[in-house]
């Protein structure tokens, strides 16, 4: 459950909580076009609070607006500025921030060029997406029998509103079977990513993930996790991954702003290694967890104080 907090930036205007409604009209509310981030924002070591990557969200939230055709009527810095902002009024030294561009109401049918395109900014509080015993000790995760969009189907690389529910119903299926979360494969019938987590496994010492020529979305977080690996002399290899390779990996773990560094430890009732978090995968959440919340200052640009 989502907890109330004082305002929410709609359309350039700090409106309360309650005040920020949308018509039940709103084009995008009946089909799904629209583009959204999720960014995290941490309390260091210092004391002081850093929106973690903010630049590269808002940047990747307007190259969704554009590859589905939607132009913002508010510039990046503009976006940018409404997220600290945002923060700050709200008072928070924690938080997630999902901005989001969706198109509002007025004509409806699939083409309604003339609707006006409206942005927002909404935070709030939020722990570890798939829960604190997650983060230490692993997920159990279940391959979907829903596919991962084709990329001549739908746009891997946007991250689009009407395309998750394709994401819903994996983890919805997931979940029903006892399962914490889902892997999707490809239409090729490879792994892909999970609901809305990008996927690495480690094998023989080596890190391993989908490439993005995948059907997979270019994570913020996935980025990171591989400069961190290779700041530490790890090798990265981003290629195709099998289901059976997936199954006999060393480690596995799933990646993204809600999701931080999950480890995996049983995928299809089988045990990933030797079923408990691995050491590469400590050492890379390690290393995340003391640039967005420790001391680590060798990523200054990663951070944006508020």
């Amino acid at each position: 459950m989502v907890e109330k907090l004082q305002k929410i930036w709609l359309d350039g205007e700090m409106v309360d909580w309650d005040a920020a409604n949308v018509h039940v009209l709103t084009h995008s509310l009946h089909y799904g076009l629209g583009a959204f981030e999720g960014i995290r924002a941490y309390q260091r070591a210092d004391g002081k609070t850093y929106v973690f990557r903010l630049r590269e969200h808002v940047d990747r939230l307007f190259d969704s607006c554009k590859m589905i055709l939607l132009v913002p009527k508010f510039d990046k810095a503009q976006v940018m500025s409404a997220c600290v902002d945002l923060l700050r009024v709200n008072g928070m030294t924690d938080g997630y921030l999902r901005p989001m561009v969706f198109v509002g109401e007025g004509a409806m049918g699939i083409y309604a060029p003339q609707n006006p395109v409206r942005t927002t900014v909404i935070a709030w509080k939020w722990g570890a997406y798939l829960g604190e015993e997650a983060l230490k000790h692993g997920i159990r995760a279940k391959i979907s029998s829903f596919a991962r969009h084709h990329i001549n189907i739908s746009l891997a690389k946007a991250k689009m509103m009407g395309q998750y529910t394709n994401s819903v119903l994996a983890k919805r299926e997931a979940k029903l079977g006892g399962y914490d979360e889902a892997i999707l494969l490809d239409a090729n019938g490879f792994v892909s990513e999970g609901s809305g987590e990008n996927l690495f496994i480690v094998k023989k010492g080596v890190l391993h993930t989908p490439d993005l020529s995948s059907s997979i979305l270019e994570g913020i977080t996935r980025d990171t996790v591989i400069t961190l690996a290779r700041e530490q002399g790890l090798e990265v290899r981003e290629g195709r991954i099998t289901r059976d390779q997936l199954w006999l990996a060393d480690e596995a773990f799933l990646t993204g702003t809600a999701a931080e560094i999950t480890p995996v430890r049983e995928v299809d009732d089988r045990a990933i290694g030797t079923g408990t978090v691995g050491p590469v995968t400590k050492r890379l959440q390690d290393a995340f967890f003391d640039v967005v919340r420790g001391s680590d200052t060798s990523h200054a640009a990663w951070l944006t104080p508020v």
